[in-house]
């Protein structure tokens, strides 16, 4: 029982970190995707 509770809570921890990390990976995207919208627009003009 005790072993199946640390691995539980050991999975729930992973999937936290692994929510964060696409989150962070998201955000990046976003940015480039952003950066590169603004530089097109600029070098339309």
């Amino acid at each position: 029982m005790r072993k199946a509770f640390v691995f539980m809570a050991a999975a729930a921890a992973l999937a936290v970190a692994a929510c964060n990390t696409v989150a962070g990976a998201g955000r990046d995207v976003q940015a480039a995707g952003e950066a590169v919208e603004e530089t097109a627009q600029d070098a339309a003009n």
